[in-house]
């Protein structure tokens, strides 16, 4: 791998290891800068924003991050403040914390700031990581809600407007920690223009580039291509009957395995 100064999107399947070698998140800090990190903290997909916050701010600052901003932002007239614009311009790393995917995005979509930190991920500027719901909302399409616990149908999962700073994945996580396997194949069959991938609780994909990811941490990315189907039954069936999906593959990655979006072929282990 290239050298961990790189900056990175990072996508964490939430759940994190806060307390012992939190290697998801000292790989965040690390690819934000270090002890030079600058890092904003984005918490308003919590109902208490303040309170998750101040548990991520206590870690960062544990860790000798430079300087820490959080930016509590409680309505989209807060989200479009241009004092944000400010912070963004000086920071290394955002990271998105976990809670409803719904409220972080009702909040965010289509607002200055979000612009802003999308282009700056994508031109390598900073490093951007969201964990649990702030996985969930990378993808242009995002899993906003659903069940488990039944085989694939279009009601088992309720699909909403990202904020695309991936916007070729549907994301979803606590993966097989909450048996969501049915749930992401019934997204994928609504979208199969688009790359499934399920990540388990700390468990992370770390993108150093658009169309490659490698996994960090001690679970399982599952990964559902959609790029061969055959037939699905999907347009024509009522919301609750199956959905039956021929050529579906399916790839379970462990750390150290990588992925190439562009090809659609697993990397062999770093």
């Amino acid at each position: 791998m290239l050298p961990p100064t790189k900056t990175a999107v990072m996508v964490i399947g939430g759940a994190e290891d806060k307390i012992h070698g939190r290697e998801i998140l000292q790989t965040f800090f690390e690819r934000s800068g270090g002890r030079d990190a600058r890092i904003s903290i984005i918490p308003c997909a919590s109902r208490e924003p303040s309170a998750i916050a101040a548990r991520y701010q206590r870690i960062f600052e544990d860790m000798g991050a430079k300087a820490i901003q959080v930016m509590d932002i409680r309505s989209r007239e807060q989200g479009e403040d241009p004092i944000w614009k400010v912070y963004l311009e000086d920071c290394t790393g955002v990271f998105m914390t976990g809670g409803d995917q719904v409220r972080l995005c009702g909040l965010l979509a289509d607002t200055p700031l979000i612009d802003q930190i999308r282009l700056r991920a994508q031109l390598g500027e900073i490093t951007l990581a969201g964990t649990s719901a702030g996985a969930a909302v990378m993808g242009h399409y995002m899993i906003a809600g659903g069940g488990s616990g039944e085989p694939p149908n279009r009601a088992l999962v309720d699909m909403a407007t990202g904020l695309g700073i991936m916007p070729s994945l549907v994301v979803d996580q606590h993966f097989h920690n909450r048996n969501r396997m049915a749930r992401l194949i019934s997204a994928i069959a609504m979208q199969p223009d688009r790359l499934g991938i399920g990540i388990d609780e700390d468990t992370c994909t770390l993108f150093e580039e658009d169309t490659q990811f490698r996994v960090i941490g001690k679970g399982t990315v599952t990964v559902v291509d959609p790029s061969g189907i055959t037939h699905t039954n999907q347009p024509y069936v009522e919301a609750t009957e199956p959905i039956g999906i021929h050529g579906l593959r399916v790839h379970v990655l462990i750390h150290g395995d990588g992925y190439d979006l562009k090809s659609n072929r697993v990397l062999s282990p770093t």
